[in-house]
């Protein structure tokens, strides 16, 4: 996808840094202007969504945040992470020649492991919204702490060799200003159906916060839509604790609030 014209953004490399997210935020306080990046080789207190930690040697990832003073009105602030994941997987795809899948609410993967994340955090305010969205994902690693589980993954270990990190980043870059300018002029409905066509949640059984169903679609607010005997529940928030292929695949459109 070919994003509209618009000023380059303003990168700010660093070497370690606890967080990029920190970093970006420090900027935004700052004023620094829509769509400043920021990357490291290193986090130091690198962190994922809920608290979780990330935790990459220096030099095997991606790391960045890019600062977002959204046009989008509030209620859309929540798409942006479904339209980061899916410009994360078309960016991959670009570069690299795998087809990742997506990992509701955040997740990138290759092979059903994770390649890569999203964590988007926002503060709001009448007078300067502010949203940082930060991406992670794995190049350069040929191995994963034990800890891990086999669960992580890289694009090295999945086409044996490891991307330059300035090329993914051009590509991510670009296909999130196009799809950033969808959600923005179009709304959550073409972010979505790309999403839905990514997904690799969507028929399988999950278990999310005590809750456990058939994955059948995404809400137009995107949250995930849980089918279990008391019908279409909608999961706005949590990770996925564990899943497995269902025997039914039916997508639902629209589904009842709870």
């Amino acid at each position: 996808m070919t994003a509209p014209a618009r000023p380059s953004p303003r990168v700010v490399r660093l070497a370690t840094v606890e967080s990029t997210q920190a970093v970006a935020w420090r900027l935004a306080a700052e004023g620094s202007p829509d769509r400043t990046v920021v990357v490291a080789d290193h986090q130091s207190a690198g962190r994922g969504r809920r608290g979780r930690a990330w935790t990459a040697a220096p030099g095997t990832s991606l790391l960045a945040s890019i600062l977002v003073r959204p046009r989008a009105p509030l209620a859309l602030w929540p798409a942006f992470s479904p339209t980061t994941a899916v410009a994360t997987a078309e960016a991959l795809s670009r570069i690299t020649g795998l087809r990742p899948r997506l990992k509701w609410p955040n997740d990138v993967l290759a092979g059903g492991r994770k390649l890569g994340g999203i964590l988007v955090e926002s503060r709001g305010g009448s007078g300067d919204p502010v949203l940082i969205v930060g991406v992670g994902i794995n190049l350069a690693q040929r191995g994963f702490p034990l800890e891990l589980g086999g669960g992580a993954t890289s694009v090295a270990l999945e086409t044996g060799q490891a991307p330059g990190r300035d090329a993914v980043l051009a590509a991510l870059l670009d296909e999130f200003d196009a799809w950033r300018a969808r959600l923005e002029a179009e709304g959550f409905k073409p972010v979505r159906e790309r999403w839905l066509a990514l997904a690799e949640t969507i028929g399988q059984t999950v278990t999310i916060e005590g809750v456990t169903g058939l994955a059948v679609g995404l809400d137009a607010d995107g949250a995930l839509l849980v089918e279990d005997a008391g019908g279409i529940r909608r999961v706005v928030a949590g990770a996925i604790e564990s899943s497995a292929r269902g025997s039914r695949g039916r997508r639902v459109t629209d589904a009842p609030r709870r």
